[in-house]
């Protein structure tokens, strides 16, 4: 069909403009590249505008890489443990029983538990999710990980740890662990998580800390004695893994992952009813 003639086209004043004003097009401006545009853009990179399309960039790579893995557990732990540790061999065997019951296994990528429960899943043919964090030292991704994530900020990463469970096990750690347990219990005490099953694995390292909440955090009336229930400690693997199972059944029956039913309101002393939150997916 031959090309109509250009007096039959009405004028497009709006995409016209720059020709109209004897202005370079904007692909003209935005392929143009000179020594001031370079030292612009570079000083741009650096700036919080540019930090918050990278934010969320990561968010979008992140959503759309474990938005399709199914049902899924967060295993927390220690970097530093050795392979002759028993808790790396303890962590090895709950990624492998996770993954026979249909549980992908998140971690952040990286040595020790992180590793030993990413080579349980893999070993045993399930999803081994490793969500890498930028860190001031050199970092690596285990090998056992089948499907990997890199991370610049804490808080994006830690979004897919909670996003993306059905639980949450806790290897023994150090401020990492104790911070990714914490952040896991406020999500689940205030609603803004369902009621997740947190193990905490390896009675003997966790004693002193419950011994400590309850002594001192729960007498001072900081949390609510409920909030004690929130926590399951176990030594066996497949104990662990059943807590998970059960859970999950549990929120498939009710239909959706329900908030609490009660929580405690720390400006008026006394508990309150929480109304059930949409499915989280």
């Amino acid at each position: 069909m031959p090309d109509a003639p250009k007096d039959d086209l009405l004028p497009n004043f709006t995409l016209n403009r720059a020709s109209r004003r004897g202005e370079p097009t904007e692909d003209r401006k935005f392929l143009s590249w000179t020594d001031r545009d370079r030292a612009q853009t570079a000083a741009f990179t650096h700036s919080d505008p540019w930090r918050v399309m990278r934010i969320t960039g990561e968010f979008v790579s992140g959503f759309d890489a474990l938005a399709g893995i199914g049902p899924a557990v967060t295993v927390f732990g220690s970097a530093r443990t050795r392979g002759d540790d028993p808790m790396f061999a303890a962590a090895r065997e709950v990624g492998a029983a996770l993954a026979r019951v249909g549980f992908a296994t998140i971690t952040g990528g990286g040595p020790g538990i992180m590793e030993a429960a990413n080579q349980g899943a893999a070993g045993a043919g399930g999803i081994s999710v490793g969500a890498n964090i930028e860190l001031p030292f050199e970092q690596g991704m285990n090998r056992y990980v089948n499907l990997a994530l890199n991370f610049r900020y804490f808080f994006v990463r830690k979004t897919m740890f909670a996003k993306y469970a059905e639980g949450f096990i806790c290897f023994p750690g150090g401020f990492g662990t104790l911070d990714e347990l914490f952040e896991s219990l406020t999500l689940i005490q205030t609603g803004k998580l369902g009621m997740f099953p947190v193990v905490l694995f390896g009675g003997a390292y966790w004693q002193g800390l419950i011994d400590w909440i309850k002594a001192t955090v729960l007498v001072e009336g900081k949390i609510n004695a409920a909030d004690l229930d929130l926590l399951t400690v176990t030594d066996d693997p497949d104990h662990a893994v059943r807590v998970m199972v059960e859970a999950y059944h549990h929120s498939q029956e009710r239909g959706s992952r329900d908030s609490l039913p009660e929580t405690w309101d720390p400006d008026i002393k006394r508990v309150i009813s929480v109304p059930p939150e949409p499915p989280k997916r």
